[in-house]
């Protein structure tokens, strides 16, 4: 962690690895974890190389009984590129709790005041 308030840990590369311009690459960490039940693994951006590089982070999801190597998807928004190096941060690793829910289908649902208004239906 980058600090003792920090949400997540760093993940940094354990290879070397270019992701082309516009394109993507998967990144090995050769780091391997116990994820704890009731638990999953969210793989964010690290916020550094998102704002240098236009770099972005893919499929972040790890479920608790996964246990082989982590690996990150990095996605290259720019025209050059780039880079990354062994020992780069490349990506933070966030440990969030699961809300198990039973799921219900229904054929209708209740009414609200936003109803099926999406994207940029609220005026923000």
């Amino acid at each position: 962690m980058s600090s003792a308030l920090s949400a997540g840990y760093d993940l940094s590369s354990a290879v070397e690895t270019k992701v082309p311009a516009r394109g993507k690459a998967l990144v090995a960490t050769d780091l391997s974890i116990a994820i704890p039940e009731g638990t999953y693994v969210h793989i964010a951006p690290h916020s550094e190389i998102t704002l240098k590089h236009s770099i972005d982070v893919g499929a972040g999801v790890i479920d608790a009984d996964y246990r082989g190597p982590i690996g990150v998807i990095l996605f290259n928004h720019s025209n050059a590129d780039f880079e990354v190096k062994v020992g780069d941060r490349i990506a933070q690793l966030i440990i969030e709790r699961i809300v198990a829910l039973e799921v219900e289908e229904v054929a209708d649902l209740d009414s609200t005041a936003r109803g099926e208004g999406g994207f940029g239906s609220t005026g923000v």
